[in-house]
């Protein structure tokens, strides 16, 4: 049987007791109809799986205590920062899910010049409590106890300007882009930008490029915005990272 995983804001240490939250709890109780004496995963994003016991049930609540815990080892040696337009809605959220199963370490969600998606502070609250929700549930169903980091929205050019002295390799993909998959240079840590549906402009390119990226191309066909990345990233990782 497997057990299940629920990632929880909460810090954890061996030996105590906790009262889940309400949302985990309904989750746990109703929909997959534990009870007293069954035990679950927890983890918090400090890198390790914790195992607890149901000890305590309510109507709307209950209470674990925590047995062990496991250093979790599913991260990949290659540091990947996904630098993704920002698509609309489901698209956005299929990223964000997909790229942290695949093991990216951050996500920066940008506009570009061709960005449709503008977000006001009110909106981008919103949407980084939602998009923060999609990469904890990631984490629990592939296995991995480290959150990736997710940015705040921001501009194209303000994240190229946080990153002025990285000595991370900056690739853009791009379909004239000068380096193919057996070109890369060798790498530990990367920063991948993907252009928004219409692909990045000339002037993002030239940015890019001014900041000392180059352009990966994949092949000859245009892949859409929530699908380049990923496609990107399960090559990187083919190719420099955990899947060799």
């Amino acid at each position: 049987m497997r057990i299940t995983r629920n990632y929880i804001e909460h810090a954890l240490q061996i030996g105590s007791g906790l009262e889940l939250p309400e949302a985990i709890a309904t989750h746990l109780l109703r929909v997959l109809r534990l009870t007293v004496g069954d035990e679950l995963v927890l983890f918090n994003g400090d890198g390790k799986d914790y195992r607890a016991r149901i000890v305590e049930t309510g109507k709307r609540g209950a209470r674990v205590d925590l047995l062990t815990a496991t250093e979790v080892n599913a991260e990949s040696p290659l540091r990947i920062t996904l630098a993704q337009a920002i698509a609309r809605g489901e698209k956005m959220d299929w990223v964000l899910q997909k790229a942290t199963e695949l093991g990216v370490s951050c996500i920066a969600p940008v506009s570009t010049e061709r960005t449709e998606v503008r977000l006001d502070a009110e909106r981008s609250d919103r949407r980084m409590q939602h998009w923060q929700g999609v990469v904890a549930s990631a984490c629990e169903q592939c296995g991995r106890a480290t959150l990736p980091d997710l940015e705040e929205p921001q501009p194209l050019a303000q994240f190229l300007a946080a990153r002025k002295d990285s000595p991370e390799l900056l690739l853009a993909l791009d379909p004239q882009g000068d380096l193919h998959l057996d070109t890369l240079p060798a790498a530990t840590s990367l920063c991948l930008v993907i252009g928004p549906e219409g692909g990045l402009s000339d002037r993002d390119l030239a940015a890019i490029h001014a900041a000392g990226g180059r352009g990966l191309r994949l092949g000859p066909r245009i892949l859409r915005t929530e699908t380049a990345g990923l496609a990107a990233i399960s090559a990187l990782q083919a190719r420099l990272g955990d899947w060799r």
